[in-house]
């Protein structure tokens, strides 16, 4: 091979290499993004709803008949007279059963307001009560 042939073919990958470095190094092209503009007003709240989670429980108590078990009537004068004798036999119509129970609390509360005409809804973590500060943001749509 000549020289100059073979310099050409050793420096047209370099030039190459060169070159992507070149546009790898470039920046990207800047986005400016307007300055949103930002005020605040107040809406007048239409309605609250309370939003509830049920918590349910089971939970084993002693449940008792408050009838007294059927005893002849000589018995049940021995019975009186003799009153530990009687909560003992009471005690034995007590028994342990499951009891489920439901609790309710408040997590959120969906709140209807009206702004300028235009009805809207949000959920909050709090009662806004009358009025409703808001946030109203204008920017352009972009292109």
């Amino acid at each position: 091979m000549r020289p100059s042939r073979l310099l050409a073919t050793l420096c047209l990958p370099a030039s190459l290499f060169a070159g992507a470095l070149a546009h790898a190094q470039e920046r990207p092209p800047e986005v400016v993004l307007p300055v949103e503009n930002v005020r605040f007003d107040y809406a007048q709240v239409l309605s609250v709803r309370p939003v509830y989670q049920i918590l349910r429980t089971t939970s084993m108590e002693q449940v008792c008949d408050s009838r007294e078990p059927a005893i002849s009537a000589a018995l049940a004068r021995v019975m009186n007279a003799v009153r530990n004798k009687a909560a003992a036999v009471q005690a034995q119509n007590c028994r342990m059963e499951p009891v489920a129970k439901e609790h309710r609390r408040t997590i959120a509360y969906d709140v209807d307001y009206m702004y300028r005409g235009a009805k809207f809804r949000t959920r909050m973590d709090r009662d806004p009560g009358n009025r409703l500060r808001i946030r109203i943001a204008i920017a352009p749509q972009p292109f």
